[in-house]
């Protein structure tokens, strides 16, 4: 029997739609699934996209702490003690300065380096420690390492321009007499770094003597130094200074001298004229 176009019934059998209905060309809603079945994974491929799942999703995680960490209030966190705060600020501001004067002492003393070669080696290092701080601070506040600025902006002239104040300038603050001033520049360029650096750390600091002739002893009453470091040596460079101890807190002179000594120079505490410390630089090896 004929239900309609293409569509067929058998009158004889039976089924849900009534009797003697059914369907013998319905055509299947989907279309059937041709082609071969699907390969079954390896152990191996199994084992490595397991591993790059987990890698995604560790990174995936990471990333969100991160950033609930930046959102999250500093007082949920907890804040360090602000002395710890104080005293890493100190330290990082100080550290490019010392390195500068250790760097270039080392290099001289300890290596025998020529004079500049060695102020260059501590300057390269001072560029870079600032250099990193420009490009941290610099990530912190934009969200962007600008390495090339912060390095040519604000490393190299910072370098430069203290290494150039402490090569040339003395304060008038910090030197005995008028002589002690003229006489600075003749003191060995790395001696001025150090010498430098001292007096950023301690403003009160009194230099009063650098450089000295025979007469000068015989004048004070005391007998001639053939091996004096305050002669101008065969570098062309006077090699000690001569520091005031008086009314000054021992603390503080010892804090002088422990820092000259951290630096690689020498000290010796003179009562011979008037109570003083002595300071040097060891000849070049």
């Amino acid at each position: 029997m004929m239900a309609g176009p293409g569509l067929y019934v058998n009158s004889g059998s039976r089924n849900r739609h009534g009797p003697g209905f059914v369907a013998t060309d319905m055509k299947p809603d989907h279309p059937p699934i041709t082609g071969p079945a699907p390969r079954p994974r390896s152990q191996a491929e199994s084992a490595a996209r397991l591993t790059s799942l987990k890698k995604t999703a560790a990174r995936k995680f990471r990333r969100q702490q991160r950033s609930e960490r930046r959102s999250t209030p500093e007082r949920s966190r907890g804040k360090r003690p602000w002395w710890r705060s104080v005293i890493l600020i100190l330290a990082l501001a100080l550290l490019p300065f010392l390195v500068l004067v250790r760097v270039s002492v080392w290099s001289y003393a300890s290596f025998g380096a020529p004079t500049w070669l060695a102020l260059g080696a501590g300057a390269l290092f001072t560029l870079a420690i600032v250099g990193v701080y420009g490009v941290r601070i610099s990530a912190r506040l934009t969200g962007k390492a600008r390495v090339r600025l912060a390095f040519t902006h604000v490393a190299l002239p910072i370098t430069l321009v203290y290494c150039g104040y402490a090569l040339v300038y003395l304060s008038s603050a910090n030197a005995k007499s008028d002589a002690v001033k003229t006489y600075y520049t003749s003191l060995h360029p790395i001696f001025r770094l150090a010498l430098s650096t001292a007096i950023l750390f301690d403003r009160d600091l009194v230099v009063t003597d650098v450089r000295r002739i025979p007469s000068d002893y015989v004048a004070m009453g005391l007998p001639v130094s053939e091996a004096s470091l305050h002669y101008r040596q065969a570098d062309g460079y006077v090699h000690a200074v001569d520091i005031r101890t008086i009314g000054r807190p021992a603390w503080r002179t010892g804090a002088t001298a422990l820092y000259f000594r951290f630096m690689g120079l020498r000290t010796l505490r003179h009562v011979g004229t008037a109570d003083h410390l002595h300071v040097s630089l060891p000849m070049r090896e």
